[in-house]
């Protein structure tokens, strides 16, 4: 992506708590800056799977469940909501990738900066910093901003 002069700032969005802190923080900056966002979510196919599942409910009741691609766009379309809201230029893309720091990485290759949650939906609650921010602040060329969460 060109750089259009503008500020470019690039989040890693997951819908985490984390990640909505980020969000938060990038908006603000990019209001103040006159700067753009582009929001990246990633999304995988979990292996031995397939979508649409079908689950049967407690009720007997047939329903379908969202494949993760849908479940990113949903996330993508409310980060984007969120994004804007204050007046702040946002774009946003949804990306099939089985690494979410590679999609976070190639889409801030003409970024000034990277904000991204210290962690995610992740399986390692105790750690302080996920594998995806680890991974976005050893490898982006430029720098990069972590936002925890209150509580951590």
């Amino acid at each position: 992506m060109p750089n259009t002069g503008s500020f470019v700032i690039v989040v890693g969005f997951d819908g985490s708590e984390s990640a909505q802190n980020a969000l938060s923080w990038a908006r603000d900056e990019a209001q103040q800056r006159n700067g753009e966002i582009r929001l990246v979510t990633a999304w995988s196919k979990p292996p031995m799977s397939w979508f649409p599942a079908v689950l049967e409910t407690a009720a007997g009741e047939i329903v379908a469940e969202d494949s993760p691609q849908q479940i990113a766009e949903r996330l993508q379309a409310e980060a984007l909501k969120i994004a804007s809201s204050g007046g702040a230029a946002a774009t946003g893309q949804v990306v099939h990738s089985d690494s979410p720091a590679s999609a976070i990485i190639d889409a801030a290759r003409d970024a000034d900066l990277v904000v991204v949650g210290s962690r995610g939906h992740g399986g390692f609650r105790g750690l302080r910093l996920g594998s995806v921010s680890h991974q976005v602040i050893s490898h982006a060329q430029c720098p990069v901003l972590v936002v925890r969460s209150r509580a951590s």
